[in-house]
């Protein structure tokens, strides 16, 4: 078992992607600290100059929750996600096609969700881990979880079923459930207890409000954002990379796809150059770290529902964003 730890990350050490990655992630960091100050301040977003420090404090307990992850998951093989993709020249081809589908949507949402409701559909709800700037109807918050679902969860999932991909090659099964679930509940607990740390989150809630309004949350976040992300991001673009690209480079590639497609949240704004940049800036330092841990669970256990379970639709759609929904429905 140390030969096999040590010849692993032995070759982790010896990828360079992880390097350009890194030194991607230093640079990002350190030119929002510097420039946060010159840089126009994004309603219900935090400054820069914080996020950059949280972010990188975040990074670093993500990286120890991959190391414990690795430690559950160290007698099983990793597996071949490349080989549940097709060719090199259809996976890129399929590539290409998702991104500009998703890119049709979330532009479309914006459209759509100004039109009706005065602010765009994102990937989150306007106050989801940041700020809330304003209180959305119960009819808005539906409406988001259904477009989200049917666009960007149901229609992938449909088309590339119908292309011929099973579900696991789809990364949707388990090759060992009894692992997989350990995973699911140690990170669980973890990301739970940060969440939760202090008496935050849920638990300032009333009982009823945590037991209405946190199932509520569980539901609309599941098909608002939940299993979109699951199932473009980690059961369709990530095995595609892993056919064209070597394991690191692919696993980057689903952990920089994560804060890609998040690039219209509803704290960003493109109304000048200035607010492009930080929008754009302030995006990848927010999500970045947690698309580290979503591809790295997908990647390691070769299951996308292992990420869904363990770090996104309960931690911390439910630990924290059950305030959000206690506020918009008016839970008393």
């Amino acid at each position: 078992m140390t030969e096999t730890f040590i010849s692993r990350l032995s070759y982790v050490l010896r990828q360079r992607g992880l390097y350009a990655a890194l030194l991607l992630w230093i640079m990002l960091c350190a030119a929002a600290f510097m420039l946060g100050p010159s840089m126009p301040k994004l309603e219900g977003a935090p400054g820069m100059q914080r996020m950059s420090i949280g972010s990188s404090i975040y990074l670093v307990l993500v990286i120890l929750g991959i190391g414990i992850a690795s430690l559950l998951a160290r007698h099983r093989p990793f597996p071949d996600l490349g080989q549940r993709a097709p060719d090199r020249s259809t996976a890129l081809r399929e590539i290409v096609g998702l991104w500009v589908y998703v890119a049709v949507v979330l532009v479309a949402g914006q459209f759509i969700g100004r039109h009706f409701f005065g602010a765009g559909i994102a990937l989150h709800l306007n106050g989801s881990l940041m700020g809330a700037t304003r209180v959305q109807s119960p009819t808005e918050v539906f409406t988001w979880a259904a477009y989200n679902g049917f666009f960007l969860a149901l229609v992938p999932y449909v088309v590339f079923r119908l292309r011929g991909y099973s579900n696991a090659a789809l990364s949707l099964t388990s090759s060992n459930l009894k692992n997989d679930i350990l995973i699911i509940v140690v990170i669980l607990a973890l990301g739970c207890t940060l969440d939760l740390w202090g008496g935050r989150g849920i638990l300032e809630l009333t009982p009823r409000q945590q037991l209405l309004g946190g199932a509520l949350s569980f539901v609309v976040h599941l098909f608002g954002t939940d299993l979109p992300i699951m199932i473009f991001i980690y059961a369709i673009l990530m095995l595609r990379y892993a056919k064209l690209a070597s394991p690191m480079t692919a696993y980057l590639l689903g952990a920089v796809s994560y804060p890609a497609s998040h690039i219209f949240e509803p704290w960003t704004q493109y109304g000048s150059v200035a607010q492009g940049v930080s929008s754009v800036m302030l995006v990848f330092i927010t999500f970045f770290p947690a698309g580290i841990m979503k591809s790295f669970l997908t990647v390691r256990t070769g299951n996308a529902w292992v990420h869904l379970w363990a770090y996104h639709a309960i931690s911390p759609h439910v630990t924290i964003d059950t305030r959000l929904i206690v506020n918009d429905f008016n839970i008393k």
